[in-house]
């Protein structure tokens, strides 16, 4: 049994939920106490996020020109990026445990993707 379960509209909708958080929480959440970075690096990964949702081939896309696996690789780069940012930009506390628990998320949410039937295999059954 495959557990990926997350499908690309499923995908589609929470992009544009996860950039605004990304953008809005780390004034919220008051990041940046350990590095100035910390309170940054969100919120320019989730102007970027807004960006790519709004021209990816997807649902919920505006101008959909970017391929929905190349959207999918960036996101996967960004959980890891967030997962090595806090040891690599020294954050501390709640600032590092916010790239952790998201850099986590991303990666488990990408990983359960479920991949779309393509023209060969909806042909064969």
């Amino acid at each position: 049994m495959d557990p990926r379960f997350v499908t690309k509209t499923m995908h589609a909708y929470l992009d544009y939920p996860v950039a605004i958080s990304l953008v809005a929480l780390p004034f919220i959440l008051g990041l940046g106490t350990s590095n100035p970075l910390a309170e940054w690096l969100a919120v320019v990964t989730g102007l970027a996020a807004f960006a790519l949702t709004l021209f990816t081939d997807h649902k919920t896309g505006v101008i959909r020109i970017l391929p929905y696996s190349f959207h999918l690789s960036v996101d996967f780069l960004v959980g890891g990026i967030f997962l090595i940012a806090p040891l690599a930009l020294g954050f501390s506390g709640l600032d590092a445990w916010y790239y952790w628990v998201n850099g986590a998320a991303v990666l488990l949410v990408t990983s359960l993707h479920k991949p779309e039937p393509t023209q060969a295999s909806l042909a064969h059954t």
